[in-house]
């Protein structure tokens, strides 16, 4: 258990070491290029098409680090911007699905899934949720507070200021970030020496058949659940190998992941945003169990024509 232990700080610190050199960095420059002309240029010209998902120009910043990048880049920029807390929830939701597209999307066409599928889904998913929410949710006007940094920020003049309040945000951002990667990474740690996630992967064998898939993918759903389709991408890619998951299985596993994955991280990290994070989750779960569900009967319903067809032909 202390190896285990030992080695999960181990390897919290390396995480938070690698993932604290993007959310640093960009937590510091969108704090100076605010007092600049070139945000506010670009949140102007952005702004009308985030006012269809009820937020603020500002809003396209977290949006397009988070897709690019990953989901600490858009926290990092989120950090330095005065959003309600409506706001926030909806940005949380869209990148829940659709974030680190360049990375995750090269993991979905290594396990099998084609390109187009994934980008299709991922983006799909984050315009429509986005557009719910902002029509369902009336509530949530109240300015956002991002954890131990103040949601309001006072009127600074001057270089010297401006620079060290961007390095104090960029320095509570990486703390609050190792607070919760480090305790994940020992939590994870144990899970793989202690043999938990074969356990897991049993557990979910039930779920898989009434997702329509079979037995054997399992293991690429705990998998993804567990670890998140980037920092998990080893785990997943195995498991497709090893355990010889169709291509049918694989992709309409993929569908429920790109809703759903890294389950316990994502919805963690989004805690120091001060939004409510078990509707995020179950907003998560609800839309994921649904869309596979329904591809997964479409699929189905598509080979057995095609099967029927192959009979008539005889």
């Amino acid at each position: 258990m202390f190896s285990s232990i030992k080695k999960g700080i181990e390897v919290g610190l390396s995480t938070t070491w690698t993932l604290g050199k993007v959310i640093f960095p960009v937590t510091l420059i969108v704090s100076i290029l605010k007092f600049t002309p070139v945000l506010p240029w670009i949140i102007d010209v952005i702004a009308p098409v985030m006012a269809l998902f009820g937020l603020s120009g500002d809003a396209a910043i977290p949006l397009v680090l988070g897709n690019f990048l990953n989901l600490y880049a858009a926290i990092g920029a989120i950090l330095t911007l005065d959003l309600t807390v409506k706001e926030v929830f909806i940005i949380a939701v869209m990148l829940s699905f659709s974030h680190n597209l360049l990375i995750e999307s090269g993991v979905a066409v290594k396990v099998g899934v084609r390109l187009w599928i994934a980008v299709l889904v991922r983006i799909g998913l984050a315009v429509i949720l986005g557009l719910v929410i902002n029509l369902v949710w009336k509530g949530g006007s109240e300015l956002a507070k991002y954890g131990m940094i103040p949601a309001k920020e006072e009127q600074l003049s001057g270089w010297l200021p401006i620079v060290m309040d961007g390095l104090e945000k960029a320095a509570l951002g990486v703390f609050q970030l190792a607070i919760i990667v480090i305790p994940l990474m020992v939590g994870i740690q144990i899970l793989k020496d202690l043999k938990w996630l074969d356990i897991f992967s049993q557990w979910l064998a039930p779920a898989t058949r009434a997702l329509g898939m079979k037995e054997n993918t399992s293991m690429t759903l705990a998998a993804g659940l567990l670890f998140g389709l980037a920092m998990g991408a080893g785990v997943l890619i195995q498991a497709v190998q090893e355990d010889g998951v169709s291509r049918k299985d694989v992709t309409i596993a993929f569908v429920f992941l790109v809703a759903c994955h890294a389950v316990i991280e994502d919805t963690l990290i989004f805690v120091p945003l001060g939004i409510p994070v078990v509707p995020l989750l179950l907003i998560r779960l609800g839309v994921a169990i649904l869309l596979t569900v329904i591809v997964a009967f479409i699929w189905n319903r598509a080979e057995l024509v095609k099967r029927k067809e192959a009979v008539y032909e005889q």
